[in-house]
């Protein structure tokens, strides 16, 4: 029999279809609110999931409710029960911030994320990994999106992306609000103080989450923001300019009509860029069209090309000022934004429109991308006053995407499963350096991981590490390792002081040559290694081994290795390079045995670490066998700001 339309239950049930298709953040929590007002819920975590499932029991709803039992139901959670008794503060609702949170409530835990934003506004589109995909929908995300990965689409806007993960998020219980700053933390005073745990500064300070106190401590809060106590390396290669823009998508005829462009490099097609060029003036190193909510472009553009059609007004040697906003013609910018597109589309984009930003201007952006930055650790323990926090980082703050190799989104979920198994052992009672020796143990992989060298069964994927990395050694740092991160006091670490890693570009001489040269020259005479380029003279791994041994023979057997197994080679010397030399990889080992054009930069950029750190020893008696510093990894990308002669350089965009 049919309920009424008056009655609450038909009401409730419109309601939530309003939220199921809700398209802006405000919009999500204003839907979800009146949701639960309607329902007479109250409270968080799990307990309202079921409260949820129980008053909305219609065939709609129920398809949705099966995903999420499914997911809930896995073995990692202990039913809702492996982190019943912690409580944890997420900061940022990035895509990773919402996706670590959703994981850390289906632990059980107490989970309250807070946003300084009331949008989602971001419109670039993110390539997604295989993984990525079965896991939102996993996670249900068609029931919310119904263009998610129809087809062969494999990519979606970070705001759509958004608005799923804060719908997930909510129905299982995260307590989610806007317009809340985080600022610091805010010590224990102890239990003769009245405050007994760790609290978060935040801004508006009459929030009533000042008061509340926590064991755990995620920070997702970008590139820009890091909690205090963490330390960041930062290399910076050339100037490389990237433009993005995105386009209003009418979704007429003739836009769907029109082919997306994967990712066209200037090496494998040069007679479009050099055509782009004639007619133009436009000179890119490649392009990549992604068709989604908007038509969404990025692309490489020559800094000669900018400062001939007017975009950049002067030339100027120093990078944020050639950027600066006032010595960029924005008009100029969106004309040659513009052109791009539509030639890069052969004319067939109908009425090329700008879409807005959150600040109602055209989303058009320009930057310098060839930065990567990353924090030295994952995680750090803090204690004052008897009170423990664990502290870990996901996303940009954990590591920033080197842009020229795409990483996407993939690896900020995998690092956002790995954080959420981190706090399952803290609150099994694992001792605290044990927790965080496993999870730098786990962080060494993070920037090696691609489709390729991840475990195939993706179906099977958990925050159980050991379900997504082949062959991972839970224990490849010890705990003895760790004692720095284990902070006691109010340890204050001067994570912002600047180091002198802007390195001059101003460099003479061919450094493409210079490095060859060394590596021939460091190689020669090792058993089937000869170097004659910087990609297919790699692929075996012997190069790489005879490299490392040629200036530390006391970390490599060359005679032992097997070169049938280039994957297991080039893996066994990046594990080395990374622990023994503090030599941080940039291409997987799969990428490595591989060795493709698009990826050379990658292999450049890597190699000129270890001449930065070997170029002054002569002998191999005579190199130091301590790690390099942190500063000296840094310098070897001097040699990538000597590269720009060097027309061969490939930049391979995924994202």
């Amino acid at each position: 029999m049919s309920m009424p339309a008056d009655e609450p239950g038909n009401l409730a049930h419109a309601i939530f279809e309003r939220f199921l298709h809700a398209g802006e953040c405000q919009e999500v929590l204003g839907c979800f609110r009146e949701l639960c007002q309607q329902l007479g819920l109250q409270g968080s975590g799990l307990q309202l999931y079921h409260g949820l499932k129980a008053a909305l029991n219609y065939w709609s709803a129920k398809a949705l409710w099966s995903k999420l039992d499914k997911k809930a139901g896995h073995k990692d959670y202990d039913q809702g029960t492996a982190c019943a008794n912690t409580k944890c503060l997420v900061v940022g609702a990035g895509p990773c911030g919402l996706r670590v949170a959703i994981e850390l409530a289906l632990l059980g835990a107490r989970v309250v994320l807070v946003e300084k934003r009331d949008s989602f506004s971001r419109n670039n589109v993110l390539h997604l990994w295989p993984f990525t995909i079965h896991d939102l929908r996993a996670l249900g995300a068609k029931k919310f999106y119904g263009r998610f990965c129809t087809g062969t689409l494999d990519h979606i806007s970070i705001r759509q992306l958004q608005l799923i993960l804060l719908k997930v998020a909510l129905l299982l219980g995260v307590e989610v609000h806007i317009n809340v700053q985080f600022k610091g933390l805010a010590p224990p005073l102890g239990k003769a103080g009245g405050q007994g745990g760790w609290q978060a500064v935040l801004q508006p300070s009459s929030s009533p989450l000042s008061h509340y106190e926590f064991d755990v401590l995620i920070s997702a809060g970008g590139g820009k923001f890091v909690p205090e106590g963490f330390k960041r390396k930062e290399t910076r290669g050339k100037l490389a300019i990237g433009i993005t823009t995105n386009f209003i998508n009418r979704h007429s005829r003739a836009e769907v009509e029109v082919a997306e462009i994967s990712g066209v490099a200037r090496i494998y097609n040069q007679k479009f860029f050099q055509n782009l060029y004639n007619k133009t003036g436009i000179d890119l190193e490649n392009i990549v069209y992604y068709k989604d909510d908007t038509h969404y472009f990025v692309m490489t553009a020559k800094k000669q090309s900018l400062l001939k059609k007017g975009v950049i007004l002067q030339d100027k040697a120093d990078i944020e000022s050639l950027l600066s906003p006032e010595n960029v013609n924005r008009d100029a910018l969106h004309s040659y934004a513009k052109e791009a597109a539509n030639f890069s589309t052969n004319y067939c984009l109908p009425k090329l429109e700008f879409a807005l930003n959150h600040r109602d201007l055209p989303d058009v952006d320009m930057f310098d991308f060839t930065c990567m930055t990353r924090s030295e650790n994952a995680a750090l323990v803090r204690e004052h006053n008897g009170a423990r926090l664990l502290l870990g980082l996901v996303g940009d703050c954990l590591v920033e995407p080197f842009w020229p190799l795409g990483t996407g989104v993939a690896r900020g979920f995998l690092a956002a499963f790995d954080a959420a198994w981190m706090v399952r052992r803290w609150a099994a009672g694992t001792p605290p350096l044990e927790v965080l020796a496993e999870r730098e143990s786990i962080y060494q992989h993070l920037s090696q991981t691609s489709p390729d060298n991840t475990n195939k069964n993706i179906s099977q994927y958990s925050i159980d590490p050991a379900t997504r990395y082949p062959n991972i050694n839970l224990q490849a740092i010890k705990a003895s390792q760790v004692q720095d991160l284990y902070l006691v006091g109010m340890v204050e670490v001067d994570h912002k002081r600047k180091s002198d890693n802007r390195l001059s570009t101003a460099v003479s001489g061919d450094a493409y040559e210079e490095l060859l040269s060394w590596c021939q020259t460091s190689t020669a005479g090792y058993r089937g290694v000869v170097v004659t380029n910087f990609t297919t003279s790699w692929t075996s791994g012997l190069a790489l081994c005879a490299l490392i041994h040629h200036f530390r023979p006391d970390l490599v057997d060359f005679d032992s290795v097997d070169p049938q197994d280039p994957i297991q080679t080039h893996q066994m010397m990046l594990d080395t390079a990374e622990q023994e030399l503090g030599i941080q990889p940039v291409l997987s080992s799969t990428e490595m045995a591989a060795m493709t054009e698009p990826n050379r930069l990658g292999l450049i950029t890597y190699l000129s670490q270890f001449y930065e750190a070997f170029k002054t020893s002569p002998e191999a008696e005579e190199v130091s066998k301590k790690p390099l510093s942190p500063l000296g990894t840094r310098g070897a990308i001097l040699f990538l700001s000597k590269l720009q002669k060097s027309r061969n350089l490939t930049h391979k965009h995924a994202q």
